[in-house]
């Protein structure tokens, strides 16, 4: 993906949970907790994974990219594609995207990158109109 800055991967927490996972610190309902909606999201929008799923060992693995940024309007907060994400990277100066990993079978997600896209130029703003509420004395 072109103009990705400010990378961020949890990796190492993604690690670390399911080391507590398979010690029997974190139970299947603690790492298994995806949202009805973001297992939607993980159907229509998410790019199948090639991976097993790290807890339950099938393969049915989805990355799913939300978006999220004040001039994206409406559209923030919902799941997106790859192929959207590089049109939108071209018409926005900044959003945020956040892929989770989900498994469609079991409900396990993990939040595994988050990145900024967008073409990092400052938003085309309508020029203020300021209304005159004060009348003159000869109106």
């Amino acid at each position: 993906m072109q103009n990705q800055r400010q990378v961020v991967d949890y990796a190492l927490q993604r690690r670390a949970l399911l080391a507590e996972f398979r010690t029997g610190r974190a139970s299947t309902m603690d790492v298994c907790d995806a949202t009805p909606q973001l297992l939607q999201a993980a159907k229509f929008h998410g790019v199948p994974d090639d991976d097993a799923c790290p807890v339950c060992g099938k393969p049915a693995m989805a990355q799913v990219s939300w978006v999220f940024g004040d001039e994206l309007k409406h559209a923030a907060g919902s799941a997106r594609k790859p192929d959207e994400l590089e049109r939108m990277a071209s018409l926005f100066a900044e959003f945020t995207v956040y892929v989770v990993e989900v498994c469609r079978a079991c409900a396990w997600n993990h939040l595994v990158l988050s990145y900024v896209l967008g073409t990092a130029e400052a938003p085309e703003r309508a020029p203020r109109t300021t209304r005159n509420t004060r009348r003159t004395a000869g109106q």
